[in-house]
């Protein structure tokens, strides 16, 4: 068994890291280069979602012209990722606040939705049907199983999952109906 110094396994785990490291970390190091200082001054790349990443711009006219060369930049930009991007998106959206990076959205769980009616729901087997009466008579079985029970909406007397009752009074079509006739 041999002993390495400190020294000796921190460049080891240094050279490790760099596999280790975010793809968008290691996109920020070399967007300058592969991007050219004129493009560079003028977009700030915010973030990488589900592969694709959101760029800001200094303007719409960048916007646009960035997407037109998008093909030509993501084979430029995967043969330095270790994940290929999927696509660029281009927008002036994020170019005013540099400091504040791309608010991601607050993600809720199905449970908080007021549409959620509770995992008691059976899911029956979903066996694809040619036959299109067989297909929407059992589609038809489904959404009755699912609201049989629900509470009844005040306004139009559809089946309501409670959670919608609780937040609009109303089922979630009335509640539309409602928002559009204030705001129309």
């Amino acid at each position: 068994m041999s002993l390495k110094s400190i020294n000796d396994v921190l460049r080891i785990l240094e050279k490790q890291s760099k596999w280790q490291e975010q793809p968008f970390q290691r996109l920020l190091k070399f967007w300058a280069e592969v991007v050219g200082p004129v493009v560079a001054a003028n977009t700030r790349p915010l973030s990488i979602q589900r592969d694709v990443l959101s760029v800001a711009t200094s303007s719409a006219a960048w916007a646009q012209n960035l997407t037109f060369g998008r093909t030509s930049l993501l084979l430029k930009l995967n043969k330095k990722l270790p994940t290929p991007l999927v696509d660029i998106r281009f927008s002036t959206a994020g170019w005013q606040n540099p400091s504040m990076e791309r608010k991601q959205q607050p993600s809720i769980s199905p449970h908080e939705h007021p549409s959620y009616l509770g995992d008691e729901i059976n899911r029956p087997d979903a066996t694809p049907t040619k036959d299109v009466n067989a297909a929407f008579g059992h589609w038809t079985k489904i959404v009755r199983s699912r609201s049989h029970g629900l509470p009844l909406c005040p306004q139009c007397q559809s089946p309501t999952p409670p959670g919608e009752l609780q937040r609009w009074e109303v089922c979630s079509v009335c509640a539309a109906k409602q928002f559009s006739k204030q705001n129309g």
